[in-house]
């Protein structure tokens, strides 16, 4: 009995140290898997404001080309969802389209800060979520319009560690500048140029990140390069956007660059649909003054140029570069002459839709050039990406392909859409009798389609006119392909070996499900139309065996123009959904 009770004690031991030493080595393989994991990123992100990319503008910026572009990847489709700032920063800080937000205008009713905070996105967007996810946020300059020395603390802004806010009526006068750090008041700033005011305050933000034992996110977004607006002119309900003020170490540049003289720049012969085709003829004095707009504002970025280089360079001074991605964008694009326009945006044309991207970081190749179709409404997901967090179910974009083993979702389209007045800048920016600041009826729906062989724009106007764009015969969009009322001719151009009525039907098609599309829906818009079928392409739904399904869908349309979103003047919102195979039922 002795012998089996020793050997039964000494069984127990040694099995409990087996288990203790099962348990041990469970610890050290933690540890072990957690040393070998590397933290979470750092993510600085740089938006600028109305920065072009059609114009050549950031051929102009050596230091950002050295220290991003070069170092990392140019987006070279990266295009905007809605060419207005507001309305495309919400959706870039939500991952949703404007249609969603229903943030849709620069102030309210339809916009701004109020309306950001009314829709209840204020404890809901990407500062937010990554503080959630264990981030230490920052971010100083312009957040949104109507964001002012009055409402800054109704409520605060969620979601940063630190900020310091560009505030309206200040936020784009250059020599006089408000800003309002963390729940502080507001100081103004007159006297000081804001890029230089942003760049000290993006620095100090920097360094705290650096300090800090969490991942970061770093936000800047200096007012440059938009158009200097006196808060004198605001106050007084006519606030005139005149050339952006450069620093005065900056004012000798380009004495002699011109806007690109392209096709499209001061044509002959009018271009477009709507008030744009109305447009005249600029004389000799408006183009030399949209040379003078041109430079001004090349010569304001330059102190962007210098911010974004100091920041990097402080990166490289730590230990955090090479676990940190820098992204560089802008909130929209912009136009200056071309089909006769004013300085400005708000139009559906490349200048205005397509923005710089340039993003360098951990597994991204540098120097590289990637031309996959992204969006704005796509780098709320990227970022969630990049700093591991599973994707959310609202977000009506993808994550973009960031390293050649990306295997996520490609898409070839975006939807771009706008609502209200077209703003007019410069000193010339007036239009009709006497003389107005802005356009009333600039509300449209489009899609913008970049596959292989096919490169197109299609439009429907809140006035119901239509665009068709083949950039790929027409890169500058000087010809409307969109039939007006004449029968086909025999010389009548075809895209992808089809005639225009039944590529114009699949692309209203796919805009009827775009322009009210919600989270799957608008990254995966052909599973709406066609969930039986193997479509994924306008190549692919442009077979003849989806003619006749195709051709009976019910078109977009408007049945008035408003100035914002009002779903009840957009027309048919309810495409056809084919089912079972060629057969088809109403979506719903």
């Amino acid at each position: 009995m002795k012998f089996l009770f020793s050997l039964a004690t000494a069984l127990l031991a040694q099995t409990a140290a087996a288990n203790l030493q099962n348990a041990l080595q469970a610890v050290l393989n933690i540890q072990s898997q957690q040393q070998s994991q590397s933290p979470p990123p750092n993510i600085l992100l740089v938006i600028t404001d109305d920065q072009d990319l059609e114009l050549d503008s950031i051929d102009y910026t050596p230091r950002i080309t050295r220290h991003i572009r070069d170092k990392g990847t140019f987006y070279r489709n990266h295009f905007v969802t809605t060419a207005l700032c507001c309305p495309s920063r919400v959706s870039l800080w939500t991952g949703r389209q404007a249609h969603n937000t229903n943030v849709t205008d620069v102030r309210p009713p339809y916009g701004g800060y109020p309306k950001f905070v009314d829709r209840g996105f204020n404890d809901n967007f990407l500062p937010v979520w990554l503080q959630q996810a264990g981030y230490d946020t920052y971010y100083t300059g312009k957040l949104f319009n109507a964001h002012t020395v009055e409402n800054y603390h109704s409520p605060y802004v969620n979601g940063f560690n630190g900020s310091d806010f560009l505030l309206d009526p200040y936020t784009y006068s250059y020599l006089n500048s408000t800003y309002q750090r963390n729940q502080d008041p507001p100081v103004s700033y007159e006297g000081h140029h804001t890029t230089d005011v942003i760049a000290e305050k993006a620095m100090g933000f920097l360094e705290d990140a650096l300090q800090g034992e969490r991942p970061f996110f770093v936000t800047v977004a200096p007012a440059a390069p938009h158009s200097d607006v006196s808060p004198q002119n605001i106050k007084a309900g006519n606030p005139v956007m005149t050339a952006p003020i450069p620093l005065k170490r900056h004012e000798h540049l380009f004495q002699d660059v011109k806007v690109p003289r392209t096709k499209h720049f001061n044509p002959d012969h009018p271009s477009g649909v709507s008030w744009v085709r109305e447009l005249p003829q600029q004389n000799e004095t408006v183009v030399d003054y949209n040379d003078y707009f041109y430079r001004s504002r090349l010569r304001a970025l330059q102190g962007v140029d210098e911010m974004v280089e100091s920041l990097v360079t402080r990166l490289e001074e730590s230990d955090k570069l090479d676990n940190t991605y820098i992204i560089y964008t802008s909130d929209n694009g912009f136009h200056i002459g071309q089909h006769r326009l004013p300085p400005g945006k708000t139009c559906g044309f490349e200048e205005d839709i397509r923005v710089p991207l340039f993003i360098r970081g951990p597994g991204i190749p540098e120097g590289s050039t990637e031309d996959s179709v992204t969006t704005h409404i796509d780098l709320a997901p990227t970022i969630f990406e990049l700093a591991g967090i599973p994707p959310r179910s609202d977000f009506d974009g993808t994550a973009i392909p960031v390293t050649p083993e990306f295997e996520g979702t490609r898409h070839e389209h975006v939807t771009v859409e706008y609502w209200g007045k077209a703003v007019l800048e410069g000193d010339y920016g007036k239009i009709g009798p006497g003389g107005t600041p802005s356009v009333p009826n600039n509300t449209y729906k489009s899609v913008r389609l970049l596959g292989k062989g096919y490169n197109l724009y299609y439009s429907v106007w809140c006035n119901n006119e239509h665009e068709l764009y083949d950039l790929e015969t027409d890169p500058y969009q000087l010809h409307n392909l969109y039939p007006t009322g004449r029968s086909p001719v025999d010389d009548e151009p075809r895209i992808l070996g089809r005639d225009l009525a039944q590529v114009i039907n699949r692309l209203d098609a796919l805009l009827l499900v775009l322009k009210s599309c919600q989270g799957v829906t608008c990254i995966k818009p052909w599973d709406v139309l066609q969930p039986a079928d193997p479509v994924v392409s306008l190549w692919e739904a442009l077979d003849e065996d989806y003619d006749l399904f195709y051709g009976e869908q019910p078109r977009v349309s408007y049945d008035w123009c408003d100035a914002g979103y009002v779903i009840e003047a957009e027309g048919p919102q309810t495409p056809l959904t084919s089912r079972y195979g060629l057969s088809w039922d109403v979506w719903v």
